[in-house]
């Protein structure tokens, strides 16, 4: 029997939390398109960081980061400051490539939890 080759940038026990974190990543984007947002980048990484999701309606652009939890208030506290400040980063990063400065740029967090519609958390945080 041959066994199925491992991602070499992850770590075998965390396999399990990895393909839900994926599986969190590609609930809360149709979520998001659900509600009328456009989804310009899924998993970007830049030099400085990473950021889950990022949605654009209308004038706004939203870099979410995805918990996969039970509940709201679990969802949100998971969201450490240092993620906070690498999630800031990234999107400065980001937001410099864009074109329109007058974009209104936010931080949302999308909480995904069992057997429940996503939670949809707008302005999680400011820069």
């Amino acid at each position: 029997m041959k066994a199925r080759a491992q991602d070499p940038a992850r770590p075998r026990r965390g396999r399990r939390a990895w393909e839900s974190g994926h599986m969190a990543e590609r609930i809360a984007a149709l979520f998001l398109i659900c509600k009328g947002y456009r989804i310009l980048a899924r998993r970007l990484r830049t030099p400085v960081g990473e950021i889950d999701i990022i949605a654009r309606r209308g004038r706004v652009v939203a870099y979410v980061e995805v918990k996969h939890r039970p509940d709201a208030a679990t969802a949100l506290g998971a969201v450490s400051d240092t993620a906070r400040r690498r999630i800031i980063r990234a999107a400065e990063w980001y937001g410099a490539r864009l074109r329109d400065p007058d974009l209104v740029q936010r931080f949302d967090v999308v909480a995904v939890r069992p057997w429940r519609l996503p939670l949809h958390m707008e302005n999680a945080w400011t820069a």
